[in-house]
């Protein structure tokens, strides 16, 4: 059997793991479980000043530690003790895109007890980056829990940078697919709308004159009647930007019942969650410099809905 392929990853010892076991900081710090990391230390794979320490030795704070973590063999596949249909779709030394799951939030959060792509990345041993508030090291951008779609998380410090840099420039290319309600008039058009919170409920956002600068572009692929297939370009990416754009204009996405879907044609499509996903994600390699660009196909549950409007539409 081939050995697993390692990539070298430094972390600093916070002031909290002083004085853990080495396996123990390790485990924490390269989100491992503390059997891997026990392994990585008696392969001579968990360095201090280019030397092999053991896993019982203690760490000190503000000590680097250079660590070889292993990587899935196959990170295109499923990693099913995860979270279904989670997928790593590229990986290499400092990025990786994955295909996250409806019910999947991007890193934790106060309420949240559910899986996160923070969590599950670390499960599946991909080491990220160590900026960021500590809840969301590595990323530099977030989908909505009950969105699906490609998200780029940074592994190392410079790709981190870049990245937040790319987002925060608009230089990324976010496009997303959405099943709206009706059929938006025109069928081309932009959204330039400023967003903030609903004056009315806590957890929902709405469009406000005092709101923040929110640009949607759309094109309407495939018209059904009751709703239509749309493609949506953000130029900019509040939270829940087009469901909140698009609901303003009275074509909600359809099965988003917190901004106005029905929920008749909701049930009637199988639909549980909003019908959005984010389709395609392109931007400049923060460590090559070379554009990448990388697509992701509908999930089980928005390509079922789509063949029903498809077929002529819930009954």
């Amino acid at each position: 059997m081939a050995e697993p392929l390692h990539v070298t990853e430094r972390f600093t010892v916070p002031a909290e793991l002083e004085g853990r076991r080495a396996d123990a900081a390790v485990a924490e710090l390269a989100g491992l479980s503390r059997t891997a990391a026990a392994a990585l230390c008696a392969e001579g794979r968990v360095l201090h000043r280019g030397r092999p320490i053991g896993k019982s030795v203690r760490v000190e704070a503000s000590q680097t530690l250079t660590v070889e973590v292993p990587v899935p063999e196959d990170p295109s596949v499923v990693v099913p003790q995860l979270v279904a249909e989670f997928r790593v779709v590229h990986l290499d030394d400092d990025i990786v895109v994955v295909d996250k799951p409806a019910g999947v939030a991007a890193h934790p959060s106060p309420g949240w007890k559910g899986p996160t792509v923070v969590g599950a990345l670390a499960g599946a041993g991909v080491a990220v980056s160590t900026s960021g508030a500590p809840e969301r090291q590595g990323v530099v951008h977030r989908l909505d829990v009950g969105t699906s779609g490609l998200m780029v998380v940074a592994r190392t410090e410079r790709a981190y940078t870049a990245l937040k840099r790319a987002f925060k420039e608009r230089t990324v290319t976010k496009v997303y697919h959405t099943v709206v309600q009706g059929l938006p008039d025109p069928l081309r058009g932009t959204i330039d709308a400023p967003i903030g919170r609903h004056p009315g409920y806590e957890w929902r956002f709405a469009v406000v004159e005092d709101g923040r600068r929110s640009v949607t572009h759309y094109e309407v692929l495939e018209a059904f009647g009751r709703a239509s297939l749309v493609e949506v370009l953000l130029e900019t990416g509040r939270t829940h930007q087009i469901r909140v754009h698009f609901a303003a204009l009275r074509h909600p996405c359809c099965g988003d019942l917190t901004y106005g879907a029905d929920p008749a044609l909701s049930a009637g499509l199988g639909l549980t969650r909003q019908w959005l996903h984010a389709q395609r994600l392109g931007f400049e390699h923060p460590g090559t410099g070379d554009p990448v660009v990388f697509e992701s196909p509908y999930p089980q549950d928005l390509a079922y809905a789509l063949e029903t409007l498809r077929d002529g539409g819930p009954a």
